[in-house]
Formats: C-alpha cells, structure tokens, sequence
C-alpha cells in the first residue's frame, strides 16, 4: 500500500488558526488571496499522501461564519471564451460552478467581480446573466503602467475608479476561475478603499505551492514547477526574507519579482508595509503537515514523470512546445528520476510490442502490474480494466465477465445507429455492460465491487486515449499518463 506523508488533520488545524491570527493581525478584517484549486486539488494529494483533495474547502468550512466568498473572473477571458482545461468547460461557466459548490459546502458567495472590464460586450451579457440569477456584480477597470506606475495605480484615477465591493464578514476570500484572473489587484483596490472609508483591513496570500519551509530542489517543489511547466513559474529563495531574517525559505519568481511594487502600494496605501517579504505574505502551512519527508519525495518524483508525459501528450497535440519539455526533463533530472522509475510504462510498451496493438497496464497500490490489450470486442483500456477487476475480486483469468452475446449488440448500437467507427467499448460502456451483468451474475456483481480498489493506481497507455476513457480513470482516481501516440495515422482525433 502507499505510504501515508501528510497528516491532514493537523494541517486543518494549524492552517485555520493562522488565517485567524492574520485576520486579527489586521485588526479584525483580512482580504485573503486564494491561489490553486479549492476544490478537488488533485495535484496537492498526489505530491502530499494523505493530503485530501478538498482539504482548502474543508478548512474554510471551519471559518465558514467568518468567512464571504468573492469570485473573480477577467473580461477578456470571457471575450476569449477560455477554457478550463481539467474540467472542459469556460471559465464563465466555472464561475457558476464554483457558485454552487461553495453553497453546497454552507459557504456566502457574496458576489463576482468581473476584472479588466473595458466595456467587452461578452462580459456585458454575463454581468446580466448574473445579476438575473441574483448575484451581485462589480467591475474593475484596465489601470495604464500598471503595476509600475504606483502613484497613478493608488489614487482616485486608478483603483479610485474600480467599484468598491460591499463585503460584511471580517474574511474575504477572493478566489478565481483560474491563473491571471486579477486575484491580488482586487484585494489591493479593496484595500485602497477600505482606507480611503477609515476602515482598518489587511491582505494575505495562501497557496499551497510552492512550500516556503522545505528545500528548494525538494521533489515537492520540483513538481510544482513541473506542474507549472507552461506559465514558466520557477521556484527561488526569497532575497527579501533571507535579508530581513537571515533566513532561508522558498516563494516563486512573479511573488518576489512584483513585492517592490507591492511594498510601495502598501506604502501608499496603509502608511507603511506590514510585511517584509513575499513569504511574509503567504499563510501556508503545508510544510508542517509533512510526516513522512521519504514518502513525499517519492510521490513527487512520480509526479514529475507523470507530467512529462502528460506534457509530451500535449505537444503531440499541438498544445505545448519544446520548451516545455526541455523543462520537465531538467526537473526529471533535478530529482533523480527517469521514465524507468515508473514501472507500468514499461509494463505497457512491452505488451505493445507483443502484441502489435495498443495496450494499457494497471500497477495497483500493492505494486502488482496487470495488463490489458486490443481485441476486436474490446480496447485496451477497457479489457486491462476487466483484468484487474478480475485480480481483485479473485476471478479465474479465463472467465468472461462480459460475454459477446452482451457486447456484439451494443457494437451494433454504436456502429449502425449512433454511427460511431470504432466498434470496440470503451471504459465506460464496459462499466455499464458490467452493471447490468451484475444484477444476474454473482461474478460480475464482485468483480464490480472491486473498483474503489482502484483509487490510487498507476495507468499507462501505448496509445493516447479517448477524452472518454481519461474522463473515466479520473473519476476512479487512477492516475494515467499514455505514449505520445495515436493509434491511427488520422488527422482529427476525438
């Protein structure tokens, strides 16, 4: 079984009590930057065993009576129709999504600030798609020289201009869609008009990568940037705390490169800067969750690769460039690990070559290795899927959990009235053929007991995969990476 590193309960615990330390810090209001996903941040539970993927909601629901919620989107982004690409989905969209979410959790959303507003007609629309849906809706406007041009940036003519937003607990947590969404200027713009009311208010950061009190060249760390791999972040000791402290600690290049334009503004705006770094900024305390250094490391080496893949998988699709790969093979190289430290790729490659088709193979969180190939019923994914269920619910390999009489009709469904070209099912199909089984056949009925067994596992494909079956692996909590690949000489993919 995997090796447990991250305590999450004593993270929860110590992570609220700072925000509740700053938040009095600050005289009893703090504006809180909220960096990364709140919800279902897989990469953080991957990095960090035991870290669990909506710990930062979770957290908050601690302070749900301290707390409001404002979601901030850019309104070029809107214009631009720009995706998330996890999710698949606008980051308009998004907005709603994360609407729900967080009432869904007891969390006040207590409005949605459109950023960069300059009159775009998409976000025009959307301000009243919102507002119908009772939602309050503030703008913010384009500054010229921003952030450079403080003393036009702080005044009446640059964050003057930007709607003031109404807030009424002591914790206000802005959030976002995603990266360049205009997170730290609202809080900043916020803050100008708290003072310019005479109300006392503060502003904190927290973001959970990359950690600020482990080594720089930590797998950890790595992975972040491994992670980050398209934004070009990089890790760096922060100059400003290791001058103000003499002591060494980890930020990233834009929070350190932007802080003395941060100090002025704060300056400007509250008399004096009440911190001296960017680590000062943050409230992170994700360091201190770390039980076990040896099982992060390794699991943060496994993500790098993983990212490697998934990056070459991109470029093969035209969504990345050298650059990136370039990068990810300098931090493969920073940790000390290679493709062959992640055994199910070889498991896979090699059943290709066997077999001459598309195979996929399954390591399983005890380290057994379980491999599926092509057949004309079955893909590979799908048949390496059936194999493993089989494994683990102790199922004779020769046993057919799905038989022809069961599939060949649905082939015919897909072929000859849904018009699809590739007879074989996929994972979900084979999901679905299996359930039905299931309710007449005690086999079936085990072998799909056994799928939240699969939380945790290794996948890799010879081929690059179906948006279909990626869907599904996520879902299971598997994680996948596939061969640069496609298993046709096509031009358009699905």
């Amino acid at each position: 079984m995997a090796k447990l590193g991250f305590d999450n309960d004593k993270y929860l615990q110590l992570q609220s009590q700072r925000i509740k330390e700053r938040i009095a810090a600050f005289g009893g209001k703090l504006y809180l930057e909220f960096g990364g996903k709140l919800f279902d941040d897989y990469h953080a539970s991957r990095v960090l065993p035991g870290f669990k993927p909506d710990s930062k909601i979770n957290m908050l629901v601690q302070l749900k009576d301290q707390a409001e919620i404002v979601i901030v989107i850019n309104a070029s982004d809107i214009e631009k129709n720009k995706m998330r690409s996890d999710l698949g989905i606008t980051y308009d969209l998004d907005v709603l999504r994360l609407i729900d979410a967080f009432r869904g959790y007891g969390l006040y959303v207590g409005s949605v600030c459109l950023t960069q507003f300059s009159g775009q007609p998409s976000a025009i629309a959307y301000q009243k798609k919102l507002e119908s849906l009772g939602l309050k809706v503030y703008r913010h406007y384009p500054i010229p020289g921003y952030p450079s041009n403080i003393p036009l940036i702080v005044s009446d003519e640059g964050y003057g201009k930007n709607d003031y937003i109404e807030t009424t607990k002591s914790l206000v947590v802005i959030t976002a869609p995603g990266p360049g969404s205009g997170k730290m200027a609202t809080c900043l713009s916020q803050l100008y008009h708290e003072y310019k009311r005479g109300i006392k208010a503060g502003y904190a950061k927290y973001e959970t990568f990359p950690i600020w009190n482990i080594p720089l060249k930590h797998p950890v760390n790595l992975a972040y940037e491994a992670a980050t791999a398209d934004l070009n972040d990089v890790n760096m000791i922060d100059p400003f705390h290791l001058e103000a402290y003499g002591e060494t600690t980890i930020n990233y290049n834009r929070d350190v490169e932007v802080f003395p334009v941060l100090r002025a503004m704060f300056e400007k705006i509250m008399g004096e800067c009440p911190y001296k770094s960017p680590t000062d900024m943050g409230v992170n305390m994700a360091g201190y969750g770390i039980v076990d250094d040896e099982a992060v490391r390794e699991a943060a080496k496994q993500e790098i690769v993983r990212r490697y893949y998934n990056t070459m998988c991109l470029k093969r699709q035209g969504m990345a460039d050298d650059e990136q790969i370039l990068k990810l093979e300098l931090l493969m190289n920073q940790a000390g690990v290679t493709p062959a430290d992640r055994p199910v790729i070889s498991a896979a490659t090699t059943k290709a070559e066997l077999t001459g088709e598309p195979a996929a193979a399954i390591q399983l969180p005890d380290g057994r290795i379980i491999t599926g190939k092509t057949s004309e019923l079955l893909g590979a994914s799908s048949a390496m899927l059936l194999n493993v269920l089989k494994v683990l619910a102790g199922i004779e390999d020769e046993v057919l959990l799905l038989s022809p009489t069961i599939i060949e009709p649905i082939q015919e469904l897909k072929i000859n009235h849904l018009r699809n070209k590739n007879p074989r099912l996929h994972t979900d199909e084979v999901l679905i053929a299996l359930s039905i089984c299931a309710a007449t056949d005690d086999k079936a009925r085990r072998a799909l007991e056994q799928l939240k067994q699969l939380k945790g596992s290794e996948v890799h494909s010879s081929v690059i995969l179906s948006h279909v079956d990626m869907g599904v692996f996520r879902k299971l909590g598997v994680n996948l990476t596939c061969e640069p690949n496609y298993q046709n000489q096509k031009l358009f993919h699905q």
